[in-house]
């Protein structure tokens, strides 16, 4: 029998970011993936922005972005009557060459450090893979199918199962993470349970290859042309589409043709060939729980979302850096029991919240749908004032930033406590703030250096216009916790954190802040808090 400390199931986004967090962090795992490649199916088409500053803090920015969509076309989304008919309302969103330049001129922390990115998840799976691939704490299975285990009070054995041959291995691991998606035999063999709501209006999807650029991209370059019945979204501005077809009625038949979809959704014949076309159904679901003993689940095991806001691979890169750190933590002896208890804490609230949102954003398209009803194509004032109404209502899921910036760890048992705890309701208003539990707001310094680029690998201390770090220092020495103090003379910072001395978790969440540290044993208790003891 195998051993390693971590055996992750599951080798899409969620799992293979988890692997490369964990190893980078001195941890061994073993990845398990039933399937012998990556994926073929498109699945998600944006990494948000959030994301896009955990996968800099990896390593990964730059190559993912290699396999991307050009940096100079733009996010913009359209509602059409067909490509064949008329452009009702165009939503223009900045490319990531200008976000750039505007995240370097708003130095105010209402920026994120990276703009988000348009790529399939077709594209992003390899450049994942080719990281854990690359790491010799990471034993990478694909083909690896896993089948079940058994828990005790030391750890997981768990059965894995080689796709070819058949044979049977037994693995003995200290935790067991499900990344294993929505079917997750993880979670269902732990016993935890999903709430929502499930097949919600049914899709087809159809991911096809075509040159015929003139009609996918008849108004110009645009990432999703939408209608009532589905979404054109423009995988790489190229050769390469996905038409997601919307049924409102509940019902696709048995014998969907994806050909005659394309043509009824353009409004005439084009060339193309199908790469991938099967009918699905999204589910609005939440786990109950996120952990069962040395058992935690991730990514779709724990949450599933209709795909409007892009929240499915995106919350679940959130849930692989907190998780990678506590485990790691743990693992190296200095994290305590409630580190990983803190884990469902923190991101459950933020899968329900994103959940509410995913189902606020699909109810606007219902909305917008609705107004297709009137006769767009041969009635030129009906056309107006659907324009109108589309424009008024507008498109809010693409604009979502509190959503993507603002979530706070508010009652976790790992973040210090402040009477300030309301938390915005806005899904659009990201509100820059250092209380305890949110997100560090990004800036740059007046040397031009980005402060997120200098955080450390662990926890970093920040020191703005002065501080003493000592008292802190001392007591990360103590708990063998590796510490980073970072030394900041800035005005700028000072007036956008509001402190004096930031306590910065390995995923940029503040764990303290204060601007003193109140003596040796308040330093104590800030570490002991912050690491779970």
């Amino acid at each position: 029998m195998e051993f390693t400390p971590v055996l992750i199931a599951g080798g899409g986004p969620v799992g293979m970011t988890l692997a490369v967090d964990l190893a980078q962090k001195g941890v061994r795992s073993i990845l398990v993936e039933r399937n012998r490649t990556t994926t073929v199916h498109p699945k998600m088409d944006i990494t948000n922005s959030r994301s896009m500053e955990l996968f800099r803090k990896a390593g990964l920015a730059n190559a993912l972005r290699a396999a991307a969509v050009e940096e100079n076309n733009p996010f913009d989304v359209s509602w059409i009557t067909s490509l064949s008919g008329y452009e009702l309302h165009r939503f223009r969103y900045p490319s990531v060459v200008e976000h750039r330049a505007t995240i370097r001129s708003l130095n105010d922390g209402s920026q994120p450090r990276e703009p988000a990115m348009r790529v399939s998840q077709v594209e992003i799976e390899p450049v994942l893979k080719r990281a854990i691939d690359a790491h010799d704490k990471v034993d990478v299975r694909f083909g690896a199918e896993f089948r079940e285990f058994w828990q005790d009070a030391d750890g997981v054995t768990a059965t894995v199962r080689d796709t070819v041959t058949g044979s049977d291995d037994e693995i003995r691991c200290t935790y067991l993470i499900g990344c294993d998606g929505g079917g997750s035999r993880v979670r269902d063999g732990a016993g935890l349970t999903l709430s929502g709501d499930a097949r919600i209006m049914p899709r087809f999807m159809t991911h096809f290859h075509s040159n015929a650029r003139a009609l996918l991209q008849r108004w110009g370059v645009t990432w999703h042309y939408q209608s009532a019945t589905g979404t054109l979204i423009a995988q790489n501005d190229r050769d390469i589409w996905t038409l997601q077809s919307r049924f409102p009625g509940g019902h696709i038949d048995d014998k969907v043709d994806p050909h005659a979809l394309l043509t009824k959704w353009a409004g005439c014949e084009f060339e193309h060939d199908i790469l991938v076309a099967n009918p699905w159904s999204p589910h609005l679901l939440v786990a109950d729980e996120y952990r069962r003993g040395h058992v935690l689940i991730a990514g779709d095991a724990a949450h599933q979302y209709i795909p409007t806001g892009g929240y499915g691979m995106n919350t679940g890169i959130g849930d692989a850096f907190d998780l990678g750190w506590k485990l790691a933590a743990v693992l190296h002896g200095f994290g305590g029991p409630g580190l990983l208890a803190s884990y469902e804490t923190e991101r459950r609230p933020v899968g329900l919240r994103n959940r509410m949102a995913s189902k606020a954003h699909t109810d606007v398209r219902i909305q917008i749908g609705a107004l297709y009803q009137a006769p767009l194509d041969t009635d030129e004032g009906a056309r107006q004032a659907a324009a109108r109404s589309i424009r008024e209502i507008g498109n809010v899921e693409n604009e979502s930033w509190a959503i993507e910036h603002g979530y706070i760890y508010a009652g976790s048992p790992i973040v210090a406590e402040e009477p300030s705890a309301d938390i915005s309701p806005s899904l659009t208003d990201y509100r820059p703030t250092t209380r305890p539990g949110a997100r560090l707001p990004s800036l740059f310094l007046e040397d031009g250096r980005a402060i997120y680029d200098l955080l450390g690998p662990w926890f970093t201390l920040l020191a703005l216009n002065g501080s003493d770090p000592s008292l802190l220092a001392a007591a990360a020495a103590k708990f063998k916790v590796p510490l980073e103090v970072l030394q900041i003379d800035d005005a700028n910072a000072l007036a956008v954190y509001a402190a004096r001395l930031i306590l910065v978790r390995p995923d940029h969440h503040v764990a303290w802040r204060g601007n003193v540290a109140g003596g040796p044993d308040a330093a104590d208790a800030v570490m002991r808090r912050a690491l779970g003891w």
